[in-house]
């Protein structure tokens, strides 16, 4: 028995009930990953969910802000829970944010709040697995280490299922590599295979000579020679039955492909000039690292691509307050979390709200949508560091654009901000949300190792976030 036999069967249906039509059509979805239930849905219908948003930019916050100092200050709970700022009032009636972020109370009007959202998981490299993947981890282990039995990263799942076919890249990642020790998994496309990775890049977006050298041939090759050599190179392997017995040898041809047709891309190029840019906006925009990449990641988004990962640090954070991620621990009773009150709500209050004026003035925002998050929040006691812990069990998710709400806040936390009070979220259900506004079916399957079926979320779309 086939495999579209195999799909029948399983389904209760028999090949007698549908056209020779019907089944070519299921063998052809097939390839993207949908069912013959889905098939059906769809037909009956007659389309899939309806794409609300064009491309998603994930601004991934690593190292675990803390929603006490941000988003949910909790200013009636007493001292050593509250945040430590004062709460200020923002441009929509009953939504107020921490005083170290007056931009950003300018620019509530754009967004919504997920107040509510948690999952279990305590340690950096197993919480950020479940917030790029949208999958809870075997294990909640600082250890955790990539694999292919690991979930794929959001956007590789897009180029899988609504790839854009074109000289531009579906999926684009930048400008860290994330680790805790090692390396963090779900950074890339696991058991899709390597076509479906994210174009991915370390190259600092704020330095002055700031390009691309994957996108440039050498001055003594042009095009039409490296083709010649491409040619000669897939022969060479075909003849050696590289191609016909390895699939990871495929997969390496297909990323190779890719690259390839990018070489010739003026319209990838494009987006890389961040010298196009009028001086004041870059500056608006900040002149750092994390700044310039949210920049870039607008100019992806208007030249086509769909999935854009930004990542704030290449670290969770350390004792410096002029880099790494949002973790506040390691500075030994020093007042109010110097990294914070230094690095990390000044960038964000420079860069975000930047990012989501020039996205709205642009008619770019209601087909964008932002999600800016981190692993885990932080816990409402302070601890004898003057720091606070990681705390996944209640946190903030900031949205905009491309389908939600503005001016919004769903779910809710208890009196001290440590589990949710009203409409839990899981990561599960945001990466549904994420598939869904895209215009993809949250219970689309993939084949994973084995070739064994599986549901890209395990999740619900979160309806009452959307506009």
């Amino acid at each position: 028995m086939n495999h579209l036999s195999r799909s029948f069967a399983c389904s209760g249906f028999s090949e007698a009930r549908f056209s020779r039509r019907h089944l070519l059509k299921v063998g052809g979805l097939g390839l993207l990953g949908l069912t013959l239930p889905g098939l059906l849905r769809a037909e009956a219908t007659g389309k899939g969910p309806l794409a609300r948003a064009k491309s998603v930019v994930f601004l991934y916050q690593f190292g675990g802000p803390s929603q006490l100092e941000t988003f949910d200050m909790k200013p009636d709970a007493p001292e050593g829970i509250r945040g430590l700022h004062k709460p200020i009032s923002s441009n929509v009636s009953g939504i107020q944010v921490s005083e170290r972020l007056p931009r950003m109370a300018k620019v509530m009007d754009k967004v919504t709040l997920i107040r509510s959202m948690h999952h279990t998981m305590k340690n950096h490299n197993s919480a950020s697995y479940y917030a790029l993947t949208g999958h809870a981890p075997p294990v909640d282990d600082i250890r955790l280490k990539d694999s292919m039995e690991l979930f794929p990263a959001y956007g590789s799942v897009v180029d899988r299922l609504a790839p854009l076919g074109e000289e531009m890249p579906t999926f684009v990642s930048y400008p860290y590599l994330i680790r805790d020790g090692s390396v963090t998994p779900g950074q890339h496309a696991s058991f899709l295979g390597k076509a479906h990775d994210p174009f991915s890049f370390t190259q600092d977006p704020n330095s002055p000579d700031f390009s691309l050298p994957e996108l440039s041939l050498p001055a003594n090759l042009s095009h039409a020679r490296l083709e010649q050599r491409r040619e000669i190179q897939k022969l060479i392997d075909a003849q050696a039955g590289l191609l016909e017995y390895s699939a990871t040898a495929k997969g390496l041809d297909a990323y190779y492909e890719k690259a390839f047709a990018m070489l010739d891309s003026t319209r990838l190029r494009h987006p890389f000039d961040l010298s196009a840019e009028p001086e004041k906006l870059r500056d608006r925009y900040g002149r750092h690292t994390y700044g310039q990449s949210c920049l870039l990641a607008r100019r992806l988004v208007e030249a086509g691509t769909k999935f854009v990962t930004v990542y704030f640090s290449n670290s969770i954070g350390g004792q410096s307050t002029t880099a790494g991620g949002w973790d506040t621990h390691g500075f030994n009773n020093t007042r109010m979390f110097p990294i914070i009150e230094k690095y990390h709500l000044p960038m964000l209050d420079e860069t975000l709200p930047t990012f989501l004026e020039d996205l709205d003035e642009r008619g770019l925002l209601d087909t964008t949508l932002v999600v800016w998050m981190g692993e885990f929040g932080r816990t409402p006691k302070i601890n004898a560091n003057i720091s606070r812990d990681h705390w996944p069990q209640c946190y903030t998710v900031l949205l905009a654009g491309g389908g939600v709400k503005r001016g919004f806040v769903y779910g809710a936390s208890d009196k001290q901000a440590a589990y949710p009070a009203e409409n839990p979220v899981r990561p599960d259900d945001l990466a549904a949300t994420m598939f869904y506004l895209l215009g993809i079916d949250p219970q689309s399957t993939v084949h994973g190792v084995g070739n064994r079926p599986i549901h890209i979320s395990e999740g619900k779309p979160i309806m009452g976030v959307m506009a």
